[in-house]
């Protein structure tokens, strides 16, 4: 299991697939889970979970970035709850639950941290947006006048 890049000159995107070891990396590949999007922020993840199971089980050795990639995805922790099934700790049905849960917890807070990137990007397009902000008009302090019949009375003299 490993990446194969696409996209074009500095703008990476890839593609999660399992390839033979043997062919190039951007070559033949047996099979597409899903694909990668680092430019995104943050980053975009598309996997089939159960495909990519399915191949662990395998035996399907995956790269260290792919390794990372399930371990968030949580992949790995399925295989590691169907272990605990295979040795008898828990049901089936349990474990699935497990996940789920595990799932649902995981996309909120990758959907909380989405939000919260755009509200970044929105509050930054605002503060670039190209109008000024107002000018603060300066204080100006007032002279003492001097009264009408002051004045007149000191122009006579």
């Amino acid at each position: 299991m490993r990446l194969q890049r696409k996209g074009r000159k500095k703008r990476p995107f890839y593609h999660i697939v399992v390839a033979d070891a043997r062919s190039p990396r951007d070559g033949r590949f047996i099979e597409r889970l899903g694909s990668y999007n680092p430019m995104t922020k943050p980053a975009t993840i598309d996997i089939d979970r159960d495909k990519a199971y399915d191949w662990l089980m395998k035996g399907a050795q995956p790269t260290d970035t792919v390794r990372a990639i399930l371990r968030f995805k949580g992949v790995y922790y399925k295989k590691h709850l169907m272990r605990g099934v295979k040795k008898g700790a828990m049901a089936v049905e349990e474990a699935e639950k497990k996940y789920q849960d595990w799932v649902e917890a995981k996309e909120a807070k990758i959907a909380a941290r989405f939000e919260k990137s755009a509200e970044e990007q929105r509050q930054f397009n605002a503060k670039v947006s190209g109008t000024a902000p107002p000018k603060e008009e300066p204080v100006v302090e007032a002279v003492e006048e001097v009264p009408a019949t002051e004045a007149a009375a000191g122009e006579e003299e």
